[in-house]
């Protein structure tokens, strides 16, 4: 295990937010995460670094990063792979492709690891993680004992699980079933989800992906239209003009200044619509 101490954190979360981490841990197997644990429930864990914001400047509280680590990817010989929950799903969807297998096409162009996909029900286009998986290892931390729930358990919902209710439970692995196809089908939905993604999200800076939960009889990038909210900033943070839905760092933005942007943004769908939109990213 690899342990760090003043960290810089900037290059481990998508917003590319400075901040650091008094003490930083990179465990490599089951044993390392159970050793830390033993030692303290008190932990911020990170997985790839997507979906979450950054708010503070500095941590005095000890992290623990699956980034780079605890990435193993497993094929079963069949249909089937293992999957530690550091992996990052686009080369899961990779080793898919390589193997002829369908079912993770649209995790090509999603930035997401395998145990942050599992944990909020991580999809597009109407289709999910859950669509594919079939069990999940983790460690409960109310007895840190290792054990295993079968998807049907799992209470998947839109971007929610059993996992986003229960903090206490740290995803370590997953398993994958998925079936034989032409590999220049894959190949191509492959493509074809990257290319329309690149065409309306904001690739060309920092983000976190979705800011916002779909709220029921709504799209956000609609409402965001409707509020002429395109292009507004906080700071450094601002709500991209190529899609309403993302929050950009295009100036050195700082964690507040997209949760400020986020309070505006939710005070001015509040005034028109009635509602708030539920914020997808996990503030820190």
């Amino acid at each position: 295990m690899k342990i760090y101490n003043d960290f810089d954190l900037t290059a481990f979360n998508s917003y590319r937010i400075k901040a650091i981490g008094k003490t930083v841990y990179f465990p490599e197997n089951e044993d390392d995460l159970i050793c830390l644990y033993k030692k303290s429930t008190e932990y911020i864990l990170l997985g790839s670094g997507h979906n979450i914001i950054l708010y503070n400047d500095y941590y005095d509280k000890p992290i623990i990063i699956f980034n780079g680590n605890f990435n193993r990817i497993i094929w079963d010989g069949n249909t089937g792979f293992e999957l530690e929950a550091g992996v990052m799903m686009h080369d899961v969807a990779n080793e898919a492709l390589n193997r002829s297998l369908k079912g993770l096409e649209i995790f090509y162009d999603i930035p997401s690891s395998l145990g942050g996909a599992v944990v909020m029900n991580a999809g597009a286009s109407g289709e999910e993680i859950k669509d594919v998986l079939v069990k999940v290892r983790y460690l409960d931390l109310k007895d840190l004992q290792i054990k295993e729930i079968l998807k049907d358990d799992i209470s998947f919902e839109y971007r929610n699980s059993f996992f986003q209710k229960n903090t206490d439970k740290i995803v370590l692995k997953a398993w994958l079933e998925l079936s034989l196809s032409n590999k220049d089908a894959i190949k191509n939905k492959m493509e074809l989800i990257k290319e329309q993604r690149w065409a309306k999200q904001p690739k060309d800076f920092p983000n976190a992906g979705s800011v916002f939960k779909r709220p029921p009889g709504y799209f956000v990038g609609a409402i965001m239209d409707d509020l002429q909210l395109k292009g507004c900033k906080v700071g450094g943070a601002k709500v991209s003009e190529k899609h309403g839905g993302f929050i950009i760092n295009f100036a050195n933005a700082t964690g507040k200044d997209i949760v400020d942007l986020i309070s505006h943004v939710n005070d001015k769908v509040n005034e028109k619509y009635g509602f708030k939109l539920e914020v997808e990213q996990r503030i820190i």
